[in-house]
């Protein structure tokens, strides 16, 4: 299916993230009659429209609930209604409501609805639980029958100064498909850029991949943000100086520890986050697009905020969780901020993306003199696929410079032992014509290089989990088995 350009679009993009392509196919629409509501619905019909996909429409009706309420308020009833034939009429009137009423009304939500999506030839179904709204709205996404649950911020009971309703909120702590929440009723997305928010997790490339897909949509350019705050550091550092004593100071030596700090946090951070921008603009141009980015600094949320008052994009993409988010959370600090202080639309990405290493490498990490000096003992014909497993390594653990040390450590965990320099020092001797041996030879030479170890000591080594000790431990003892002159490890 052909789609409108985006941008600075120069070919068409199969936007694809972990877990299949970007879909819009399945799109769960919550009704209220509320003017968010009514938005919300037009919004998601003209993302279904892209995708030539499918609306379903929810409303909940908490019919026990409002039951068990005019139960308990039949005392404050007034006199009038506390005869007997009177008190039984209102309860067979309420009954009706409770039983018919309520499905009445909500049939009539979906009746508007379906006109709406009849227009545009959208196929439409209804959902009509009985219970808690927010709950049976999770209960929906739970279902794997929905790619994208699209909600007003705000429902009837919205008043002046709300920012967003008691529903929104907590449905979309616990939703666990990406989550579109309308917040402004007069305009629709796509009438302004679309705004990605990047930290370098996966889940803010997956929010990348999301948006690069709904702008080729809709034909609007798209620009990435990130955001980083040196200024909190310097205040942390400033006020620990005030409580510590001078002697204290001399012991933590405070003054190294600041200016190493200050010159990581000054330069450091912002070309990490610089980094990440990178990445996000490598990964575009993949696709064939070009996007605007911006480094922001300042409190992350608080920056994103100004960028997007002044930018005024139509819809703004952000991670639920961001780059520091640990199992417990349900929705990161900025993300929840920000989506209660900007007045744009707001798509809660769940999908993640991990770019390849070396797209990520080329713009985030670099390597020591002695860390290049040691890659160059590696075999010529490996040395690719180590260096893509040494970068793979200092990735899972955070390290944006690689040193000799974290090459051996990897290196350790590919070839253990010393087969490694075994194997570097026949391809050296091959690649300088030194090698005339026979193969019977050749395979003495490597046997007598090889430490041994014995199952005992094999079975202690492989009992330590920690991959980087493992790896020390390893050297260590080989180490102490040459100086005894022995070439067992016992």
């Amino acid at each position: 299916m052909s789609m409108p350009s985006i941008g600075k679009q120069t070919t068409q993009i199969n936007v694809e993230a972990e877990g299949g392509a970007v879909s819009l196919a399945r799109i769960l629409v919550a009704l209220d009659a509320s003017e968010y509501s009514d938005r919300a619905l037009e919004e998601a019909v003209r993302l279904s429209n892209t995708a030539d996909g499918e609306i379903t429409g929810i409303h909940a009706y908490a019919a026990l609930l409002h039951d068990r309420r005019f139960k308990q308020m039949e005392g404050g009833l007034p006199e009038r209604y506390l005869e007997e034939e009177e008190m039984m009429y209102q309860r067979d009137v309420h009954d009706d409501l409770i039983g018919r009423g309520l499905n009445i009304i909500s049939d009539s939500y979906h009746d508007v609805a379906a006109v709406v999506c009849e227009k545009s030839k959208r196929p439409y179904h209804r959902l009509s639980p009985e219970g808690k709204n927010y709950a049976r709205l999770v209960e929906a996404t739970e279902t794997d029958d929905f790619d994208v649950l699209v909600l007003g911020a705000l429902g009837l009971g919205a008043v002046p100064g709300s920012q967003i309703g008691t529903v929104c909120e907590r449905v979309v702590r616990r939703s666990p498909i990406d989550t579109l929440v309308i917040k402004d009723t007069k305009r629709a997305i796509g009438d302004g850029p679309i705004v990605v928010g990047i930290d370098g997790s996966e889940i803010s490339n997956g929010a990348l991949m999301t948006a690069l897909d709904i702008g080729q949509r809709l034909g609007v350019e798209v620009h990435a943000v990130a955001a980083y705050d040196p200024y909190y550091h310097y205040v942390a550092f400033n006020r620990i100086a005030g409580v510590l004593s001078e002697e204290a100071g001399k012991v933590f030596k405070f003054k190294e520890q600041e200016k190493l700090h200050e010159e990581i946090i000054d330069s450091g951070l912002a070309k990490i986050y610089q980094g990440h921008l990178d990445v996000a603009e490598s990964i575009a141009k993949e696709y064939g697009v070009e996007i605007e980015s911006k480094l922001l600094d300042g409190k992350a949320h608080d920056a994103v905020e100004r960028y997007v008052a002044n930018a005024r994009p139509s819809l703004l993409v952000i991670g639920k969780l961001g780059i520091h988010a640990d199992d417990e959370l349900d929705i990161g600090g900025n993300s929840e901020l920000l989506l209660r202080n900007v007045e744009c639309a707001v798509l809660l990405s769940q999908r993640t993306h991990q770019p390849r290493i070396d797209v990520v490498a080329e713009s985030t990490t670099s390597w020591t003199h002695e860390a290049e000096q040691r890659m160059e003992r590696v075999p010529s014909f490996v040395r690719n696929m180590a260096k893509m497993a040494i970068l793979r390594y200092a990735q899972e653990r955070g390290h944006t410079v690689i040193t000799e040390r974290i090459v051996e450590e990897a290196t350790a965990q590919l070839m253990p032992g010393h087969a490694e320099e075994a194997m570097g020092e026949i391809v050296d001797a091959y690649e300088a014509g030194e090698l005339k041996r026979t193969p019977e030879e050749d395979a003495k030479r490597v046997t007598e290089a090889v430490m041994r170890w014995d199952r005992d000591a094999t079975q202690l080594l492989m009992g330590v989990e920690d991959l980087a000790l493992r790896g020390n431990l390893s050297m260590r003892a080989e180490k102490r088995a040459r100086g005894e002159r022995s070439n067992r490890v016992t």
